[in-house]
């Protein structure tokens, strides 16, 4: 069993390497303004900083209403899919590696791979990222997201993404897509299949369950700042807390309250 137990550990030892390694390159990415020709932001949500803050960004801001083309549009999908990885990748390690671990037990030709389940997973952020691609594409030609910060410009809007993602964290649904996220072994148990394909397969599905629990708090990057790295960072400690600590959905369910109080106080205003 030593033997065993050794390449266990070296395994675990290599894709913790790897995962930490595509957290920070994604990161890195970020802020060096990911290819969108605009400078790292850092700046607290509640207090949305005054046109000359910004000002050493003028005319590196993103194109005007009406002026995205296709490649403009696969370079804000690009940003976002490297935005997603940096954010969810960390809270996705545990199950990453319990099913990597579950290859001692596997005969060769049916060995889980890990890069394929990584893959799955991504696959489905990345579909997420061209849909959020496409609404600021929206957005933006309708004029509601500042040019330099990429944060709503519109009370009500702010107001409605912050309401809705306060009343999705105490919703059933978020619930049940939670559990998932929190009980890998449990997941694997249920949806486990052999080779790279059922690898792929698997991937797929926990990104699906990874989504449906977190795809209104990625919503509320327009309420922050799209390239506000305070805020990413902000949402991503809050994923990775309710997932992985033990009262995390307690967690969850006082930043959905948090939400709609602040939701409720910008439409008031």
């Amino acid at each position: 069993m030593v033997p065993v137990e050794a390449a266990l550990r070296r395994q675990r030892a290599v894709i913790l390497a790897a995962l930490a390694l595509l957290t920070l390159l994604a990161w890195g990415w970020l802020a060096a303004g990911a290819g969108m020709g605009m400078a790292a932001q850092a700046w607290l949500p509640f207090a949305r900083p005054a046109a000359g803050s910004v000002g050493a960004m003028a005319g590196m801001a993103m194109p005007a209403p009406g002026d995205w083309s296709l490649a403009r549009l696969l370079l804000a999908v690009s940003m976002w899919w490297v935005m997603m990885v940096a954010m969810m990748l960390p809270a996705a390690a545990p199950t990453i590696l319990l099913y990597a671990r579950a290859a001692v037990a596997q005969k060769a030709a049916a060995r889980p791979a890990p890069g394929c389940f990584l893959a799955g997973y991504l696959l489905v952020w990345g579909l997420f990222s061209l849909a959020a691609a496409g609404l600021q594409d929206t957005l933006q030609g309708a004029g509601e997201l500042a040019p330099m910060t990429l944060d709503s410009t519109a009370r009500w809007l702010s107001a409605a993404f912050l309401v809705a993602a306060g009343v999705y964290q105490l919703s059933p649904f978020k619930d049940a897509c939670l559990a998932h996220c929190r009980s890998p072994a449990a997941f694997l148990a249920r949806h486990y299949r052999p080779g790279r394909a059922g690898a792929l397969r698997m991937g797929a599905i926990h990104g699906a369950w990874c989504l449906g629990c977190c795809w209104l708090l990625m919503a509320l990057l327009f309420v922050g700042g799209v390239m506000n790295l305070a805020w990413i960072a902000l949402l991503s400690l809050l994923v990775a807390a309710e997932k992985l600590l033990p009262g995390g959905r307690r967690v969850g369910q006082a930043a959905g309250l948090a939400f709609f109080a602040w939701g409720a106080w910008v439409a008031l205003a």
